[in-house]
């Protein structure tokens, strides 16, 4: 891991998903590059652990489909952070492996939920105080799934594509504000969240990459901390892409 001395000192971030992958990862160099960092993960005992190993300021366990939870959290997480400079949304699910004729509906309820509902309501919640500090970086993190579509996958590029266009739309509403909103569209990457999909899923998504290789988390942890940092200052509204050549669009 490069580390790019204070980078992010005296800042203040939220990092959802954090309780593993890419979110962790993200939350550890910030935490390394000189800020304080609250973790938000709906697996209680993970985030436990993860908030110890990165020295988080704060954690908070809970699910950011739950409007009224990410209410309540935003404001334990200003209270114990003092303010907020960064949101990095990077909670998601793939939802079932299934074609749409077979697709469960509680399975394409909940991915939305989670993946374009809850960042919604977690940019929701935080932006009246990037707004009030007059400085702000949003990380919305898609997925190239979002640019091309993954076949079986309807609901989780549906979603991808629901969190692009959502954040070029906020991109451009706090333009000119100090807020900053990006996407970042990384291909598959080793993480966690492939243990949710069947082999032969994985083995497609790799041969769609140029590189011929699945992503590191810590390629595209460090991109999503460049996205949050001071030195993003003239990009919004846009993706940052971190797919081994896949979508170079």
């Amino acid at each position: 891991m490069t580390v790019f001395g204070g980078r992010f000192a005296g800042r203040s971030a939220i990092v959802t998903g954090a309780a593993s992958g890419l979110g962790c990862e993200v939350a550890r160099r910030i935490v390394a590059e000189g800020g304080s960092v609250a973790l938000w993960d709906v697996d209680g005992d993970k985030l436990a652990a993860s908030a110890k190993d990165v020295g988080a300021a704060h954690w908070d366990a809970f699910d950011v489909a739950d409007a009224g939870a990410v209410e309540r959290a935003t404001a334990a997480s200003v209270a114990a952070l003092g303010k907020i400079d960064v949101l990095i949304c990077s909670a998601g699910i793939t939802g079932a492996t299934a074609s749409v004729q077979d697709y469960p509906l509680d399975s394409w309820q909940r991915v939305v939920e989670i993946n374009l509902n809850g960042v919604f309501y977690c940019c929701r919640s935080v932006v009246p105080h990037l707004l009030a500090n007059g400085y702000g970086r949003i990380v919305n993190v898609a997925s190239v799934a979002g640019k091309e579509g993954n076949p079986n996958a309807s609901a989780y590029s549906a979603t991808k594509a629901g969190v692009i266009g959502f954040t070029k739309s906020l991109g451009k509403e706090l333009a000119g504000k100090g807020v900053i909103a990006n996407a970042i569209t990384p291909a598959t990457f080793e993480s966690p969240i492939l243990a949710q999909l069947p082999q032969s899923q994985v083995d497609y998504m790799r041969s769609k990459i140029p590189m011929g290789r699945l992503g590191e988390v810590s390629e595209t942890a460090a991109m999503v901390c460049f996205m949050a940092s001071e030195e993003c200052s003239f990009t919004t509204a846009s993706t940052f892409d971190t797919s081994g050549g896949r979508t170079t669009y």
